[in-house]
């Protein structure tokens, strides 16, 4: 029998969001956004981190250097490993704020934006080199979501939650091209959100007020599916040891009785084998 999901961090977070497994610091990051801090747990000792950030914060990356890449509320932030803050790309867009992203194989962040009320098209996708050059890579987007790319680095898999997609593109060097769907969200089953991708090249979804992680074959097909306690998990990556346990951050907000568990960190062993990230080259 698979063993089930477990609590890493017992933990009452608002809106968690965006697990990210930091290698070279051996230790789990992922962010509150609406309380605007950034929390960090190390599985090996249990060692943990809160840190508040000046705006609501939509993820935390780790940073080759050290330190944090953040996309915040009104643009792209970087924190130094001694806690020092500088502005990346600040671009403030009324009732508009920083939600997921992720780190591509070339060391690039792709950061989505969304509007506070979820206006349809008031949010967008971009990459951000290094040295802060931004491009745009889709407009028109709703809530920019789970974003990942295939072990090879040939396909880039991405969910606009409303849609109830993920879509698959192509990538030619800094673009993606080609965008088609890769699986359809029956509805009924919750909201795609956050995403990671595996060794296998299987993609797993969490799906808010799903209540479970879908993990789908690179055929599109839906192969497992992971049910949680509670009704909104965001977003999952691999971590620990050999990359093999899954991490899922989890919500609470909007919810009249959340279940006692909603808003902490949830873990299941030895789902996988994940890839290892790839740190902000910034």
């Amino acid at each position: 029998m698979r063993p089930g999901p477990e609590v890493a961090v017992r933990e009452r977070a608002e809106l968690g969001e965006g697990p990210t497994w930091d290698a070279a610091a051996g230790r789990l990051i992922w962010v509150d956004v609406l309380s605007s801090r950034v929390h960090t747990y190390d599985p090996a000792d249990g060692r943990r981190t809160v840190t508040t950030t000046e705006q609501h914060v939509g993820a935390a990356k780790p940073r080759a250097g050290g330190g944090l890449v953040v996309n915040l509320r009104d643009g792209i932030g970087l924190y130094d490993a001694d806690g020092t803050f500088s502005w990346l790309a600040r671009e403030p867009v009324s009732g508009r704020r920083g939600n997921d992203a992720a780190v591509s194989p070339d060391g690039a962040l792709w950061a989505g934006t969304m509007r506070y009320d979820e206006a349809e098209g008031g949010g967008n996708l971009s990459r951000f080199a290094p040295d802060g050059t931004a491009t745009g890579v889709l407009d028109a987007v709703t809530v920019s979501n789970g974003t990942g790319w295939s072990p090879d680095g040939r396909l880039m898999y991405y969910i606009d939650t409303p849609t109830l997609r993920i879509d698959v593109f192509d990538v030619d060097g800094e673009r993606v091209l080609g965008r088609r769907p890769f699986a359809v969200v029956e509805p009924g089953s919750g909201w795609p959100d956050g995403l990671t991708v595996d060794a296998d090249g299987c993609v797993w979804v969490a799906f808010w007020d799903g209540a479970a992680v879908r993990r789908y074959a690179p055929d599109g097909r839906v192969d497992r599916i992971v049910h949680l306690p509670v009704r909104r998990p965001t977003a999952c990556v691999f971590g620990g040891a050999g990359l093999r346990d899954l991490y899922i951050s989890t919500a609470r907000t909007g919810l009249d009785a959340p279940h006692p568990l909603s808003g902490s960190l949830l873990v299941l062993p030895d789902a996988g084998r994940g890839l290892p990230g790839v740190p902000f080259a910034g």
